[in-house]
Parts: structure tokens; sequence; C-alpha cells
């Protein structure tokens, strides 16, 4: 059993502090790897929640891996995210108080695919040209633009 399950199983869908990772995945163009998610066809960053015995670094890594099929190298802290703006209300009912850390990378290897259903597309994006990104990263993507004053605290 994974530890949102197991932590699940005892609170129901009562409201819990999260911890999540995600990761701006920059190629050789300057360009951001988007994900089209699968539960609500917005574009957004990779990323997920973290699992008991990993690390903040791990599970980025972890995520992405699953996500995109990509290996990471070095990470970068853009910014760590919470407050009440991180808060919501999952599909399936489930309360959550994001610790949201961000990180960005620019080494990595791999084949780019979709790995376990929870994207519908990868693709880069130049950062001036970015799609319409999931309102609840909006903040993270701001800061991706002013990534030389990181890390974020907010």
């Amino acid at each position: 059993m994974d530890y949102i399950s197991y932590l699940r199983s005892m609170v129901g869908h009562s409201k819990v502090i999260m911890p999540v990772a995600g990761v701006f995945v920059m190629d050789g163009e300057n360009r951001v790897l988007l994900q089209q998610r699968a539960d609500n066809q917005e574009w957004g960053h990779p990323g997920g929640f973290m699992e008991l015995g990993e690390t903040v670094a791990e599970t980025a890594r972890r995520e992405i891996f699953e996500e995109t099929g990509l290996r990471l190298g070095r990470l970068e802290l853009l910014g760590i995210y919470s407050g009440p703006e991180h808060e919501r209300v999952l599909p399936n009912g489930d309360e959550v108080a994001l610790i949201k850390i961000m990180f960005i990378c620019r080494e990595y290897e791999g084949i780019l695919h979709a790995r376990d259903g929870e994207s519908l597309e990868l693709k880069f994006f130049p950062l001036d040209r970015l799609p319409s990104v999931w309102p609840a990263q909006k903040q993270a993507f701001a800061d991706l633009a002013h990534a030389e004053n990181a890390p974020f605290i907010k």
C-alpha cells in the first residue's frame, strides 16, 4: 500500500498537508517541457506526491520518470510554495494543503513518452509561447521567468 492510500485509510477525505515536487525540464533551446494532464486536460509541469522514505529530489526524479520517461540530472531549486492558494479538493474528494517544491532541470536523458496514463501529451514549448497553463501552477510559471532570482519562498 502506498503512503497516500495508507494515510487516506485513516483520515478519509479530510484535509491533510501533502508534500509534492515538480520540475521544469528545460531543453537545449531553453524550452520547457509541459504535460497535458489526463485528469483535467490542462497544461502544466510534471510532478507529484512524495512517498514515505523518499527525499524531495527522489520524489521529483521518480515522478518525472513515471510521467515522461526522462531520467533527470542536476536539479536546481526554483521555489517552495504553500498557503491557502495551494489548498484544493481533488477529483476523488480528497482535501489537500500542498507544500510544493519546484525544481529546474537542464540535464536529462531518455526518450520522451507518456508512461503512466497521467499525461495526454508531452511537449517542449518556448517560454514566450506557452499554452494556457493550469491556474494552480501559474505562480511557479511566473517565477520561472525570473529564475535568476531563485529561490522563491511563497
